[in-house]
């Protein structure tokens, strides 16, 4: 990743500002209070916070800290590895999980490298994006020979936040006016995947970005990340680029496209991206929560009246998350699909 490459760099409008100053970050949350008699002030928090950012932080979430360490060495681990050992892995447009290194977002190249894994093993995915298409296939995960006790890091960790990632769900349906299990049939064959990323120092971080502006396809996304910082949301209330400051022993949460949906815009999916630095390497460790390849996101019919109709057409979420991540391999011709297609206006 050492040479210039017109792939990697950003439109002039698009581009980091590397002089940002210091300003109020994004809420933290302490999820310990779940364990309290009162439960109401928790869930008003993580209402207002899903209400005003988008975006928030949690502590005391649950998943235990030394596991939240290993899972960081494990990543270093295996992205220090030789390129030839990572390609033994390398995704491609049939086999979807497994290593990559040419990401795409909004047709700019991002400045980074990862590895991708599901959580249920095998998972379902449409065949196509194509409506008439009905053909399903059975994506499976690719785990590397070394090193030693990655997979079982990889797995450990997942299966703890994809605790937490229920226990949110259930917080996000409570501080809408529904009850707490509202949300969770839509997850029964969950598509939730795993990712590790890696972004290496870049020698011209005025230039590019480790991933371009972007929102999340689906429920919600988890992502511990190391304290090098980098990870910046766009701020609803006056589109500003606010830096997501690292919290010891906190992990970063993020509503995405879906819960947009099914709140009828109660809740929105908010841009974000990742900065690069020229002199250290950043380390970051999402898992992206999707429902189940067949449900139909439309808006909740709770949520919709007279006075609040549907704003989104209904769409399968396995077709749209299909039609997405085409681009993530290769420069498209087109803007990639958004839930702004559904869009009733």
């Amino acid at each position: 990743m050492g040479e210039v490459d017109q792939a990697f760099i950003q439109s002039i409008e698009h581009r980091a500002n590397l002089d940002t100053i210091e300003i109020e970050g994004i809420p933290l949350i302490d999820l310990s209070l779940s364990h309290t008699t009162d439960i109401n002030l928790l869930v008003s928090e993580i209402g207002n916070a899903c209400q005003n950012w988008g975006f928030f932080q949690v502590i005391n979430h649950g998943v235990p800290l030394e596991l939240l360490e290993k899972i960081k060495v494990a990543a270093k681990a295996f992205f220090d590895q030789p390129v030839e050992e990572k390609r033994k892995v390398k995704r491609d447009e049939v086999n979807a999980m497994g290593y990559h290194e040419s990401e795409h977002t909004k047709n700019v190249r991002d400045w980074k490298e990862v590895f991708d894994f599901l959580i249920n093993d095998p998972s379902f995915l449409p065949a196509s994006p194509e409506t008439e298409d009905n053909e399903i296939r059975t994506l499976s995960n690719q785990w590397p020979e070394t090193p030693p006790q990655f997979r079982e890091v990889c797995q450990t960790y997942a299966r703890e936040v994809e605790k937490l990632g229920y226990k949110l769900l259930e917080l996000i349906s409570l501080s809408l006016g529904l009850p707490s299990n509202r949300l969770n049939g839509y997850f029964e064959d969950h598509t939730t995947m795993m990712r590790l990323n890696h972004y290496p120092p870049c020698p011209f971080p005025e230039l590019a970005l480790g991933v371009g502006r972007h929102k999340d396809a689906g429920a919600l996304t988890i992502v511990a990340q190391d304290d090098i910082g980098g990870l910046q949301v766009r701020r609803k209330s006056d589109e500003v680029w606010v830096p997501v400051k690292p919290t010891p022993n906190a992990l970063v949460i993020n509503v995405g496209d879906t819960i947009q949906v099914w709140s009828n815009e109660a809740y929105e999916s908010v841009e974000h991206r990742v900065v690069v630095n020229s002199e250290r390497e950043r380390f970051s460790i999402p898992v992206f929560f999707f429902p189940s390849h067949y449900v139909m996101v439309k808006p909740l019919e709770e949520l919709v009246n007279e006075g609040s109709p549907p704003k989104y057409k209904p769409y399968n979420f396995g077709k749209f998350f299909v039609a997405r991540n085409r681009s993530d391999y290769k420069k498209l011709e087109v803007q990639n699909i958004q839930i702004s297609d559904f869009k009733i206006i």
